[in-house]
């Protein structure tokens, strides 16, 4: 009897590791698929603008259209910026909006906001609770500086939806950088 009850249990353990493994084997081929999609945006951005660059760090790719001006952001520095938050598929649009402080987007996605001010956001990069790949994207950002900051799932908040947000979405946050300490 102790040798069947044996059997089951290594049956079971193996059924569960397997399961673990499938569904961690499929996050790694979702989040892959995403960074390919981020990558084809960034090189179809770049070949039909002259000015745009890219930048890569941890996990984060921060497209700049517009070059600011000065000295660049540092990890435990500090940044004032608008922006505007997308779920990432491909490409953005005022449907895969979720969040916004600039008034021009919100306008043009005919958003009603509870803070009609649209105060602009700033954050001490080693604050905790910040999306790393947000916070990733944002090291090396100039005051001045106009750009978008994309990364997979795996980087922003992971296998939880997060309001409108679904479960492991690539995301892309358009950012309008006015200034940054680095203090």
């Amino acid at each position: 009897m102790k040798l069947k009850n044996i059997i089951t249990f290594a049956i079971v353990v193996f059924s569960m590791l397997s399961l673990s493994s499938c569904v961690k084997q499929k996050l790694e081929q979702t989040y892959s698929k995403q960074e390919s999609t981020i990558d084809k945006y960034i090189k179809s951005a770049l070949s039909s603008s002259e000015e745009a660059t890219v930048t890569y760090n941890n996990g984060s790719s921060r497209l700049t259209r517009k070059q600011g001006e000065g000295e660049e952001l540092k990890v435990n520095g500090t940044v004032s910026f608008y922006y505007a938050g997308y779920v990432f598929s491909g490409s953005i649009s005022k449907d895969n909006l979720f969040c916004t402080n600039h008034q021009e987007t919100a306008s043009d996605a005919k958003w009603e906001l509870t803070d009609k001010e649209y105060d602009i956001l700033t954050v001490h990069l080693n604050e905790s609770g910040f999306i790393e790949g947000l916070r990733n994207g944002l090291v090396g950002v100039k005051a001045g500086e106009e750009c978008e900051i994309l990364f997979s799932g795996k980087y922003g908040f992971g296998n939880k939806p997060f309001g409108t947000i679904p479960a492991n979405s690539a995301l892309l946050y358009k950012i309008w950088v006015e200034s940054i300490s680095n203090d």
